[in-house]
């Protein structure tokens, strides 16, 4: 049995005298996120940009009456500054529905963007919003909604704010992600945290979109194992499973990410991205009624997908509204070097 470096007897064992913290081998480098997946600069096919853009304008012109024009608009990219209770209650009253709605709602822990609530009406206010994406919702419809952790007085130091919101709307809940990744906070007398959770709902129990070949893990340990002749494994890779390993997005000097924008509370692309994939079609409509630093929107433009944001705070929109123009350049340019690479 392989007893590791700390307890191994042989010649590769660390020394006694560096069997302390800060000695003995470097843990592996940090794993940064890069700028953006290489899938999301891909060209989109010209007649699902098209049905996008004919599908954008006419969210527009159906938005106008109770929003407004958008804060920012392009190829498939709506963006309004507006609270996420009055964009829900616009869509409501629209003939506008909703394929897909990813989130992440301020966590009620103090960060910048957002003022903290008592506990229950933290809770009373996310059922209250939840139960709009509901509203608004195709019949066969996705929502998926990530929560970190908060304290709870005299209950828990750490709490999944999930345990208290997982039931709170009528979506059904067909199950939570955990997302792992690498970097997070110290500590000394617990655990440290490295992972979030997504919650996974549908309208329908039932009849939901779900693309399981379009995210498949190509990082198969045995490809070529077969069972009565036929190979065990599908040929585009295996399921990504409820654990996904993705690099959190980090500051930091010689650490940042690429992506890295002033938000706080950045989710990476690569995560939206699998998820739009595996809960949307083409031209289907993708909503965050908490945009922030616009990552859901990125992902879900760069998949052929249509995008309504709602961000409340004008400085997070127009960083947004910057970093989706910075994207677009990143992928006309790959674009350009790759048909260029043919010639």
């Amino acid at each position: 049995m392989a007893l590791g470096p700390l307890f191994d007897r042989s010649p590769n064992a660390i020394p006694t005298s560096d069997r302390r913290i800060g000695k003995g081998q470097p843990p592996p480098p940090h794993k940064a996120t890069t700028a953006v997946p290489p899938g999301l600069l891909q060209r989109v096919d010209d007649s699902i940009r098209r049905r996008c853009e004919q599908k954008a304008s006419g969210i527009v012109d159906a938005l106008t009456p109770q929003l407004g024009k958008p804060y920012y608009a392009r190829d498939g990219f709506i963006l309004y500054n507006a609270a996420c209770e009055r964009a829900l209650d616009a869509l409501s009253k629209s003939s506008v529905n909703v394929e897909l709605t990813l989130t992440s709602p301020p966590y009620n822990i103090g960060k910048a963007y957002e003022e903290n609530l008592p506990l229950a009406e933290y809770v009373s206010w996310c059922a209250d919003w939840m139960r709009a994406v509901w509203n608004v919702t195709a019949d066969n419809g996705a929502f998926w909604l990530n929560l970190g952790y908060f304290s709870v007085e005299g209950k828990g130091k750490a709490v999944p704010i999930s345990y208290l919101l997982w039931d709170r709307s009528p979506f059904f809940l067909q199950q939570e992600i955990v997302w792992h990744y690498g970097a997070g906070v110290t500590a000394k007398r617990f655990f440290v945290p490295r992972n979030e959770k997504w919650l996974f709902y549908t309208k329908d129990s039932e009849d939901y979109v779900f693309n399981l070949d379009d995210v498949r893990d190509p990082n198969v340990k045995y490809p070529n194992q077969k069972k009565n002749g036929k190979f065990r494994c599908n040929p585009l890779g295996k399921n990504p499973s409820d654990v996904w390993e993705f690099p959190k997005v980090t500051t930091g000097t010689n650490r940042s990410s690429k992506e890295r924008s002033s938000h706080p509370a950045q989710f990476p692309l690569a995560v939206v991205d699998r998820i739009v994939k595996a809960s949307s079609n083409y031209a289907d409509l993708v909503i965050d009624p908490f945009s922030g630093s616009g990552s859901s929107g990125i992902a879900a433009v760069g998949n052929g997908r249509v995008y309504v944001g709602v961000e409340l705070r004008e400085d997070y929109c127009r960083e947004t509204a910057d970093r989706y123009d910075t994207f677009i350049r990143l992928r006309d340019r790959d674009i350009e070097q790759n048909e260029l690479a043919l010639f």
